[in-house]
């Protein structure tokens, strides 16, 4: 049995210097303001804890709720951003001319008016 790094010997030590200070008929007295002090700081750090979790928990569900919510709001602008760029896509190609879309495409054997590049070498 160790309280506050106090083993047996040394309590049965302080109680008999405790009954030989205070004396038989206050020493049960001074037993139990001692017990309910200790049992007061127990339940107040009990409910502190308590508190602090509930607070901890809190947080949590207001951090993943805002996450949630940050990432279905970029998801949907990606959406939009995606069907902008799809849409303006398709009207640029519609309105290209051959030769211009083999120029978009890099491809070397077409100018951009799309007659046939020569590629004589030496």
């Amino acid at each position: 049995m160790n309280i506050f790094g106090i083993g047996l010997p040394e309590m049965a030590v302080i109680a008999a210097i405790g009954l030989l200070v205070f004396g038989p008929k206050r020493l049960p007295e001074l037993g139990k303001t001692l017990g309910r002090t200790l049992k007061g700081f127990q339940s107040a750090s009990r409910e502190f804890e308590q508190e602090f979790r509930r607070a901890i928990d809190t947080e949590t569900v207001v951090a993943e709720t805002l996450a949630a919510e940050s990432l279905a709001s970029a998801e949907s602008a990606s959406a939009e951003a995606s069907t902008a760029d799809a849409s303006t896509s398709n009207a640029s190609t519609s309105n290209a001319s051959t030769g211009e879309l083999a120029a978009m495409a890099g491809d070397p054997d077409l100018s951009s008016d799309g007659t046939p590049v020569s590629s004589a070498g030496p």
